[in-house]
């Protein structure tokens, strides 16, 4: 058993140390590069290891310092948690090998990598921890790391748009420790597999409808649901791109996977007003997002706003609430979170060899870089959900859900979706890569190969998906059925 223990801290302790280690090596870039690179290669093995053991032996658990659940601080790993970690290493990994040669020597010395680390470990943390404060205290290591890596540089639009990313955070923050001093005051627990029991024995009280709420507006401040959207366009448009391809992948998703772990595990008594508050919002959301992905012509603009679209489609799989809609919510997370990763490091590739992210500028890389530009149609085919890609089956499942529940509305609107998306990415190929061809200054001496292969990894990982979906069945499966019946969640956790 010891074993097993060791296992469920290592995706959280290898980026831990790594980054302390880190901090004292600030002059050489080559060691900083190796080190990274090494202790990424580890938390993916480590993590790929842990979701093994989970799908064999069932939930793993760690009562740190020995307190027992529910007094001590809890870590657990279900399936859905060991899932979400190994798709974070696996992206971070990817953004590490493409930085060597994008990021620059001068944000590189400015303790660019350990950064990354600890972003990691707060993305992993917030995936593992069983405890609800605890998820703040992540949330908070996860935040404090975004507040350097948004600002590293210090471009004019970086120092600017920090001022607006920050401000939002900490206000949504204040209102997370006031939703989980509230929560406390009701149940008298911070363990959510405890919080969960003690709901269910309580009865639909309307203050935690009140709480419910609350937490929504925590989760979708970071997750960026409409109206709470607002900050996102303009706070990951300033940053290098592979921050923004941090950023995009995992941090809306953090938000994503609070939603659904708190609304699966928590406040599922008065589903009438909050699942359908939570619906409806999704809705706009999706709708908010199609408008911004087809009104601009700036490449990460454009991504961007794919990421609020997608945004949309999950929470309104969450909203559904039955169990083919959550299989669908948890397999386009990990879908979205590969392939948004992907186009940002491939649009950065875009943006590298010709000097701007105006589509109206670019032309005819097609000739040049043709492995680039069918790589990028493949990422763009699996965002739009082009069967047997694998944004297909998690939508299929999220509407088939929505269908199934009387949700027409949202289904049909999730079905709209896809083609705007496939419109706004097709735009990005026909204008890039298609038109006729332009010289760019200097593009002969950008390391195109180079930079291609951590974007295409990710493309390849999601193909295997969508293509190995039957594979992954199962696993997606196991991972639903916490969500769907908490009570195998609680035992785990509570060993009763």
């Amino acid at each position: 058993m010891k074993q097993m223990i060791n296992l469920l801290v290592l995706p959280l302790l290898i980026p831990l140390v790594t980054a302390a280690l880190l901090i004292f090596l600030p002059k050489s870039i080559r060691v900083q590069r190796a080190v990274s690179v090494v202790s990424a290669i580890g938390t993916l093995a480590a993590s790929i290891v842990l979701l093994l053991t989970v799908k064999d032996n069932g939930i793993q658990t760690v009562n740190v310092g020995s307190w027992d659940a529910p007094f001590g601080i809890t870590l657990v790993s279900d399936t859905l948690s060991a899932l979400l970690v190994t798709t974070s290493s696996l992206i971070t990994l990817s953004v590490i090998l493409y930085s060597f040669r994008s990021i620059g020597e001068a944000r590189e010395r400015f303790y660019y990598y350990p950064i990354v680390q600890f972003l990691l470990v707060g993305v992993n943390g917030a995936f593992t921890t069983g405890d609800i404060f605890n998820l703040f205290v992540f949330f908070e290591v996860m935040l404090m790391a975004s507040y350097v890596l948004i600002v590293i540089g210090g471009t004019k639009i970086q120092l600017r748009e920090s001022i607006k990313y920050i401000l939002v955070n900490v206000i949504s923050s204040a209102l997370f420790v006031i939703a989980v001093a509230m929560l406390y005051s009701v149940v008298g627990s911070l363990n959510m597999a405890d919080i969960s029991q003690r709901i269910a024995q309580i009865g639909s009280l309307p203050i935690l409808t009140v709480i419910a709420v609350l937490f929504l507006i925590v989760f979708g401040l970071k997750g960026a649901i409409f109206p709470l959207y607002f900050w996102l366009p303009g706070s990951y448009y300033a940053p290098p791109v592979p921050v923004l391809a941090l950023f995009g992948s995992l941090l809306t998703k953090v938000g994503v996977y609070s939603i659904l772990r708190s609304y699966s595990l928590f406040f599922y008594h008065d589903q009438a007003f909050t699942h359908e508050l939570l619906g409806i919002l999704a809705i706009i959301t999706i709708i908010v997002g199609c408008i911004g992905a087809i009104a601009y012509w700036d490449v990460k603009k454009i991504i961007i706003y794919n990421i609020i679209i997608a945004v949309g489609v999950l929470t309104f799989g969450i909203s559904v609430a039955t169990e083919e809609s959550y299989m669908g919510t948890v397999f386009y997370t990990i879908h979205d979170m590969i392939v948004k990763a992907a186009l940002f490091l491939l649009i950065g590739v875009m943006i590298k060899i010709t000097g701007t992210n105006d589509l109206r500028k670019m032309g005819g890389l097609m000739k040049k870089y043709p492995l680039l530009g069918w790589t990028f149609l493949v990422a763009a085919f699996a965002l739009a959900g082009i069967p047997p890609l694998s944004g297909f089956v998690g939508k299929l499942l999220i509407v088939r859900g929505g269908l199934a529940e009387g949700a027409y509305v949202g289904s049909l609107i999730v079905l709209l979706s896809s083609l705007v998306v496939l419109y706004s990415v097709i735009k990005i190929f026909m204008n890039g890569f298609w038109k006729a061809p332009k010289d760019y200054p200097g593009e002969e001496n950008q390391p195109v190969l180079s930079l291609w292969a951590p974007g295409a990894l990710l493309v390849l990982a999601s193909i295997l998906y969508g293509v190995g979906a039957e594979v992954m069945y199962p696993i997606i499966s196991q991972a639903t059925d916490a969500l769907v019946h908490p009570a195998i969640y609680i035992d785990a956790v509570l060993k009763e």
